[in-house]
């Protein structure tokens, strides 16, 4: 079955307003920061009282109810370390089981597989990561405010292009808690394309590697003509700077005889906070020095560029993972590319930058300053969401396919993994079994080709179809993801009018490991997956003519003659057999070999039926009918 329908687009509902203050805001994992395009058309990046442009991603609760967020909660990650949450964009859209497997932190982590909560305050208090993104949110805001003179209105609020919907869910939601009118949730590389194709009127394609402090996006974008078309995209929404802090803390470990034995794990939290203080400053001098000294527990290290190059390089070649793959998406190679540029913290780092010119053969783009350059993109959008003139047009894509379950397991695929949004897609379906009177809608997500290698999103059931024979129903499945690449889908029965809506919100997002096997897994295993597939829905079919078989046979046993019943009954064996344990070539062989015993029966079936349908009428009546 194919996609009946398929939005352009500029159909999508986004919200505009008319000339309302609205700011472009970069939520990163490490730093924040809010831009605004003034009245010259000029997007900037808004700077606190102190001329610093960047808010530190913290958020410090005191134990008597105060809230701290920025530089002064950073200051306390040492002596405060349960206190502090720090990269709470890495926990978003995730849950507490999850990030005890996956993340390393000093926070206090309390909730299930469902849930995950922060205890702070020491102890009196618990927060989730949402309301800690928003109490970041609510200090941009006010920073805004300050700057422009008067409230922020509406805000476009970037996410890595890889964010799920469980991710991208939790984001808008810390964006309205902080009281923002978030008009667009933007991706992260597509908000860089957009502040370079402004500012350099640049054409052709262009690579996106964006290595920030938790994340690493990496996107193959076309520009022409003010349009940017994502034509793929990957990346890995738990892997930036803070890994490299990390392994740059366990080199530390490693070198002092004192705590060689020592892992991150072991240490208490005051303990881990201030080592990763500590690693974090090496990190960030070696993009100036050579050579640095770390310092911890009394113990001089010597770290050099080489070392950071070496702790590095498991890190980095998962970002070269990711990348060859996109351009393979792309249908590209790297000798197509026009440029590369490079956004996040992280690619300041000499390291980084020559690591990425050996994988794409050519210097990266650093004309914008990687750390402000997605927050002026955003600021741009939110100019022009709000009212501003342009010409330019965003065409995002989707990271991962969407469809249903079908009968056998078998997953229909409604809209294809990087297909451009907006999109709204449709599909019709019927019934499996005579007098069903509902319909069960089972949303999946991701590349194979049955439920159970896919992951579940949301079920929902369209109930009251009144009993009818299989097939004679009809019921169109709506898709539509919205500009922010937010999921909904409604299904109607066309002969009733009956119908169904979700909003899809799944409680948390995909696991590292899991982001990257659905893509791996995909390709690995392309044709034991179309195998699979063929073989379940030939084996639906199968049981589909059996059980109509059987049925005619007990209705009309008069018009089976012996040796016709004999051999229907001999095909039948057969091909109950091949459903247990035969491919799907044998099953189809199975059925067309029953359809051939059968045949006289059939035959005998239709005669009848021709002939009860012309009893008391002309020939003439006939005819008229056939002419009609």
């Amino acid at each position: 079955m194919s996609l009946l329908q398929i939005s352009e687009p500029g159909e999508s509902a986004v919200k505009t307003a008319c000339r309302v203050r609205a700011v472009g805001i970069d939520l990163g994992t490490t730093n924040s920061l809010i831009a605004y395009v003034g009245d010259a058309d000029q997007a900037r990046v808004l700077a606190g009282p102190d001329g610093d442009v960047m808010v530190p991603s913290v958020v410090h609760y005191g134990p008597d109810g105060s809230t701290l967020v920025g530089h002064q909660a950073r200051a306390l990650s040492v002596s405060a370390p349960t206190d502090t949450i720090s990269s709470v964009k890495r926990f978003v859209g995730r849950s507490a089981t999850e990030v005890l497997a996956n993340f390393s932190t000093a926070a206090k982590l309390t909730g299930d597989e469902r849930k995950l909560t922060f205890s702070v305050a020491g102890g009196t208090a618990e927060v989730t990561p949402v309301e800690v993104s928003a109490e970041i949110l609510k200090s941009l805001a006010t920073r805004g405010e300050a700057v422009l003179g008067g409230p922020i209105e509406a805000a476009v609020i970037t996410v890595p292009a890889y964010f799920d919907d469980a991710q991208r869910q939790a984001t808008r939601d810390a964006g309205r808690l902080a009281g923002l009118e978030v008009l667009r949730l933007l991706a992260e590389p597509t908000a860089a394309a957009l502040a370079y194709g402004l500012d350099r009127g640049a054409q052709g394609l262009f690579a996106v590697y964006d290595l920030g402090g938790g994340t690493f996006d990496i996107s193959i974008l076309k520009l022409s003509a003010g349009v940017f078309e994502v034509r793929s995209t990957g990346g890995d929404t738990a892997l930036g700077g803070d890994d490299m802090d990390r392994r740059i803390a366990e080199h530390i470990l490693a070198v002092d005889p004192g705590t060689a034995t020592t892992t991150l794990a072991s240490l208490s939290a005051a303990e881990l906070a201030e080592l990763l203080v500590e690693s974090r400053r090496v990190k960030e001098a070696l993009t100036e020095f050579e050579s640095v000294t770390a310092g911890w527990r009394e113990q001089e290290t010597s770290i050099d560029r080489e070392d950071l190059a070496r702790l590095s390089a498991p890190l980095l070649e998962a970002t070269a993972k990711a990348t060859r793959r996109a351009l393979k998406d792309a249908e590209i190679r790297r000798r197509d590319l026009d440029g590369v540029i490079l956004v996040g913290g992280s690619t300041r780092s000499p390291i980084v930058r020559n690591f990425v010119a050996d994988l794409f053969g050519r210097q990266p783009l650093v004309d914008i300053d990687p750390d402000q350059v997605v927050a002026l993109g955003a600021a741009t959008q939110a100019h022009l969401l709000s009212g501003g003139s342009s010409d330019v047009l965003l065409l995002d894509v989707l990271p991962l396919s969407l469809g249903i379950e079908t009968m056998g397991g078998v997953v229909e695929k409604i809209i294809q993994r990087n297909s451009t949004i907006p999109v709204r897609a449709e599909q019709t379906f019927t019934t499996y079994a005579d007098n069903q009177t509902g319909f069960d809608i089972h949303i999946v997500q991701g590349e194979r080709e049955t439920v159970d290698r896919c992951r579940s999103l949301a079920r929902f059931t369209l109930a009251g179809i009144p009993p009818m024979v299989a097939g004679m129903a009809r019921l169109d499945v709506r898709f539509v993801v919205d500009a922010d690449g937010l999921l909904s889908v409604s299904a109607r029965e066309q002969t009733t009018g009956k119908a169904a809506r979700v909003e899809v919100k799944p409680s948390y997002g995909l696991t590292d490991e899991e982001v990257e096997k659905m893509l791996i897994d995909s390709f690995e295993h392309a044709e034991d997956d179309l195998a699979e597939r063929n073989l379940r829905v030939e084996r639906v079919e199968a049981e589909r003519i059996l059980a109509a078989t059987t049925r005619a046979m007990i209705d009309d046993p008069q018009l089976l003659d012996s040796a016709t019943e004999v051999a229907t009954r001999a095909a039948m064996d057969t091909l109950r057999e091949a459903i247990t344990e035969g491919s799907y070539l044998e099953i189809r062989r199975g059925v067309e070999a029953l359809d051939h015993a059968s045949k006289p029966f059939a035959q005998a079936r239709m005669n009848r039926a021709v002939a009860a349908a012309a009893v008391g009428r002309s020939v003439n009546d006939l005819e008229g009918e056939l002419d009609a």
